[in-house]
C-alpha cells in the first residue's frame, strides 16, 4: 500500500455552459478528444495502457460503459480493458483513486484517469402517467380499446420530466443540490452578500487566468461539427459583478432562499484525463512524472448537508500527515456553490463543528484565502459533474507548478452526503 503512485500528465477540454439545448458534443466527443491529444503527447502507445478507467454521472443510454467506448475510440486497442465508475459529483476523483488502488493490487502499472459529463444532454423523460397510458395504448386488441384510452387521455400526460432536476434531487432527503446549500446558509450564518461576492470573485479570478494563460497547458481546445472552433471555457462572465448578482432571485427556495443561478455552479459539458502510473511504468516508459499522489478519503454525512463533504473528507488526510490547513500550498474546492465553499471555511473555523461533528480538540483554524482556488472555480468554470473531480486534481497541480508550491489538496463535495478529497505533491 506504500507503493508510490504518480502523475504523468493531464488534459481537459473547455468546459462549455449548457444553453437549453444538447451542446455541440456527446460525452464521448469530450472525453475522446481530450484523452487522444494527452495520449499522443506521451512516449507511450495507448495501446501500452494497462487499463482506461473513466468517471461519469449521466452516461447517455448509448453510451452506458463509456469508459470502454471512449477508449476504444482514443485507439487504446481491444485488448486495454477499460471501465466507468460513478460517485457523482467525485467520479472523476473515483476514477483516479480507483486507479491507485489497481496500481498497488499489482493489477496495473499504468492507467489512463478520469471524468466527462455532458450534462446538457441529460435526457428529457416522460411522467409515469404517460409511461403507463403508452404501456395500455400499445396492448390495447381493438379500436374500441384505443378509443376509450383516447378518452382517458389528459393534455399533462405531455408535460416532460427533466432528468437532470431528478438527479440533483437527494432521495433520501428530498432536497435539490441547492436546497442542501440553503441549509448550510442557515447554518452557518451565510449571507446573499457574501455569497454573490464569492460568486464574483470566482468570475474575476477565471478571467484573470485565462488573460495570464494559466489554463492553456491543461486545455485541448475543440472544433465541432460546423468547424465551429472551442478553445476556452465559455462560461465565465465579466459582468458578473456583486452588484448584478444581487438582481437575480433565488431559484431553489423563492421566498426565504440567498442561493441563485449566479452564486451557483453552472450546469456545464466537459471531460479531464490523467496519465497515473506505479515507480516500474515510469522507469519503463521513461516518464517524468509531475507529481506524486500523498493520500485519498472518502467520507459520509448528512445528506442534507452534504456541501460539508470537503471537510470531512481532506481532515483525516491533514491529520495523517500531520499537517494543519495552511501547510497545504494550494487548495481546489470545488464551488458547487458559493454559501457550500464558505460554509467549509467556516465549520473548520468552528470549535463546536470541529469537536461534534470532526472528533478534534477544537477548530482546525482559517485557511489563507490566498491558497484556495487560485484562478476560481466552477461557480465561473462550471461543474461537469463526471469531470469537476479530475479538474480539481489536475489544476491543482498546475497551480503548485507555477507558484513553486509542494502540496496541494483537491476537496469536493458529493451528492447524497459524501465528500471527496486528494493530495498531492509535485515531484518537479
Amino acid at each position: 500500500m506504500d507503493e508510490p503512485v504518480y502523475i504523468v500528465d493531464g488534459a481537459r477540454t473547455p468546459f462549455l455552459k449548457a444553453r437549453n439545448r444538447p451542446g455541440p458534443f456527446a460525452a464521448s466527443d469530450l472525453a475522446t478528444a481530450a484523452g487522444r491529444a494527452l495520449l499522443l503527447r506521451q512516449p507511450f502507445a495507448p495501446t501500452e495502457l494497462d487499463e482506461v478507467i473513466l468517471g461519469c454521472a449521466a452516461p447517455s443510454p448509448d453510451e452506458v460503459n463509456i469508459g470502454r467506448v471512449a477508449a476504444l475510440r482514443m485507439g487504446c486497442g481491444q485488448k486495454v480493458p477499460a471501465w466507468t465508475v460513478m460517485r457523482n459529483c467525485a467520479s472523476g476523483m473515483q476514477a483516479i483513486d480507483s486507479a491507485i488502488a489497481q496500481i498497488r493490487s499489482g493489477r496495473s502499472g499504468l492507467v489512463l484517469a478520469g471524468g466527462v459529463d455532458a450534462l446538457s444532454r441529460a435526457p428529457l423523460l416522460f411522467s409515469d402517467a404517460m409511461v403507463a397510458w403508452l404501456a395500455n395504448w400499445y396492448a390495447a386488441k381493438s379500436v374500441g380499446q384505443r378509443a376509450a384510452l383516447l378518452a382517458k387521455f389528459r393534455p399533462q400526460y405531455f408535460a416532460p420530466v427533466i432528468g437532470l432536476m431528478k438527479g440533483l434531487t437527494d432521495p433520501i432527503v428530498g432536497l435539490l443540490m441547492g436546497q442542501t446549500a440553503e441549509n448550510l446558509a442557515y447554518r452557518f450564518g451565510i449571507t446573499r452578500a457574501e455569497m454573490d461576492a464569492f460568486a464574483a470573485e470566482s468570475h474575476a479570478k477565471v478571467l484573470a487566468a485565462q488573460r495570464a494563460g494559466h489554463f492553456a497547458r491543461e486545455l485541448v481546445p475543440l472544433y465541432d461539427r460546423s468547424g465551429r472552433l472551442h478553445a476556452a471555457d465559455d462560461g465565465v462572465r465579466e459582468d458578473s459583478t456583486p452588484e448584478n448578482l444581487a438582481k437575480l432571485r433565488p431559484f431553489f427556495d423563492r421566498k426565504y432562499g440567498n442561493v441563485t443561478a449566479g452564486n451557483s455552479s453552472q450546469v456545464t459539458d466537459g471531460g479531464a484525463w490523467l496519465v497515473i502510473a506505479s515507480e516500474r511504468a515510469v522507469e519503463k516508459h521513461g516518464l517524468a512524472p509531475r507529481a506524486r499522489i500523498v493520500d485519498s478519503q472518502w467520507a459520509g454525512l448528512d445528506p442534507a448537508e452534504m456541501g460539508l463533504g470537503p471537510v470531512h473528507a481532506a481532515t483525516p488526510i491533514l491529520t495523517r500527515q500531520g499537517m494543519g490547513l495552511n501547510d497545504v500550498d494550494a487548495w481546489e474546492i470545488n464551488e458547487a456553490f458559493a454559501a457550500q465553499v464558505i460554509a467549509c471555511l467556516r465549520a473548520w473555523e468552528s470549535d463546536e463543528y470541529c469537536r461534534a461533528e470532526l472528533g478534534l480538540p477544537g477548530a482546525l483554524g482559517s485557511l489563507d484565502p490566498a491558497k484556495l482556488n487560485a484562478d476560481g472555480g466552477a461557480i465561473a468554470l462550471g461543474h461537469p459533474v463526471g469531470a469537476s473531480g479530475a479538474r480539481i486534481t489536475l489544476h491543482v497541480l498546475e497551480t503548485l507548478e507555477r507558484t513553486g508550491g509542494k502540496r496541494g489538496m483537491a476537496a469536493i463535495c458529493i451528492g447524497g452526503g459524501l465528500g471527496g478529497a486528494m493530495m498531492v505533491e509535485r515531484v518537479r
